[in-house]
């Protein structure tokens, strides 16, 4: 379903784009451009105010909500000066990009990646780190009036160099939370990679729309802009930070002596019959929230051993390692009782929905449940 929402949102970015091209120059400067720039501030402060009433101590909310007040006072100063000093701001043309158009778009552009990055890479971004990736950028422009060489297109790419950079950490995260967590709903990485993909389609927008010459084509970027602001928003305030649950999770387990030293092939052996019996007994799957570290309670491990141990033993991610004793609880369960609906046996299974079970069921068995059941 994500997926498919990205692709109609490019379609209607493409569609705006052209029927722009029709909008009257005069409606759209003295209507529509104020008119949407207004309700751009109205979402940017609105949102900093619901983001810093939610924080509840996440450093990664706190990120966006700057993002929102920075973003809302740029809209702002630009809205005021607007309408009491009317000027042109942007001279359309990719030949005619000005200082001011480069930088603001610029720190824009990095300023729309700061929730992503902390996302990835929690603690990261400092005041020392914000000014190493906004240096090269400043430079660029530094050069461009000292050479004879246009620099301008390559300035106006360099926020996707930013987002190239962020891209490569995307595997990364999607490893750890594999190791940490059994149900990935709600800190799947498709959520970071969703949000980079609109953060793309504005700064691409921004860049066509300098490089041609019909200003009304910024209608687009200005509506895609409210949309991206008000769905992240929505999105930020409901999503959990899942480095937090790991931490908040360790520390709710009593483990005042943990195990970090590596066993030998035959301790290794014991504990895994060990572990193989607690969950084929306990079935401690069967709650959705199971992590990494509930494993604790029969392994003298650490949450780095316990990830180890798990990847070495069973030959997968303790997510894989999971899901396959739910697919096979399913199954029994669905042998005992025939008559038990798809429903029953993904929320007994410790599945969070229907699709996840239907999804990683076939993914598992290579048939879906329904296809399954039937042969059974």
């Amino acid at each position: 379903m994500k997926r498919y929402t990205d692709i109609v949102l490019t379609c209607c970015v493409g569609l705006s784009l052209w029927l722009a091209h029709y909008i009257p120059a005069e409606v759209f400067d003295k209507i529509l451009s104020p008119l949407l720039v207004t309700v751009t501030v109205t979402i940017c402060f609105w949102g900093a105010f619901l983001i810093f009433r939610h924080t509840e101590g996440l450093r990664v909310r706190k990120f966006w909500g700057y993002t929102l007040l920075f973003w809302g006072m740029t809209d702002l100063v630009y809205l005021v000066s607007s309408l009491v000093a009317p000027s042109q701001v942007m001279d359309m043309g990719a030949m005619s990009l000005t200082t001011y158009e480069l930088l603001l778009g610029n720190l824009l552009g990095w300023v729309l990646l700061l929730y992503p990055t902390e996302t990835l890479r929690p603690g990261w971004m400092s005041l020392r780190t914000a000014l190493l990736q906004l240096i090269p950028m400043i430079a660029l422009v530094l050069l461009d009036y000292l050479i004879p060489f246009n620099l301008r297109p390559l300035i106006a790419l360099y926020p996707f160099a930013l987002i190239s950079l962020l891209v490569s950490h995307v595997h990364t995260y999607k490893t750890w939370s594999e190791e940490n967590f059994s149900t990935l709903e709600d800190i799947d990485v498709q959520w970071i990679i969703s949000y980079l993909w609109r953060v793309i389609l504005v700064g691409a927008v921004y860049v066509y729309i300098c490089a041609t010459h019909s200003p009304t084509r910024g209608f687009t970027q200005l509506w895609l802009t409210i949309y991206l602001f008000a769905y992240a928003t929505e999105q930020i305030i409901n999503r959990p930070d899942p480095w937090k649950m790991v931490r908040q999770h360790e520390e709710e387990k009593s483990q005042p002596h943990p195990v970090t030293e590596r066993h030998s092939p035959t301790e290794n052996d014991s504990l895994r019959r060990k572990l193989d019996k607690w969950m084929e007994q306990e079935k401690p799957f069967t709650n959705p929230d199971f992590q990494l570290a509930d494993l604790g309670e029969v392994l003298p491990m650490n949450r780095t051993y316990l990830s180890l141990f798990v990847k070495s033993e069973y030959g997968c991610s303790f997510y894989q390692f999971v899901n396959h004793h739910r697919i096979e609880e399913a199954k029994r369960l669905k042998r005992e009782h025939p008559e038990m609906k798809i429903e029953e046996l993904a929320a007994r299974c410790g599945f969070s929905s229907r699709n996840v079970f239907t999804n990683i069921f076939t993914r598992e068995t290579g048939k879906s449940p329904r296809d399954w059941f039937k042969k059974m």
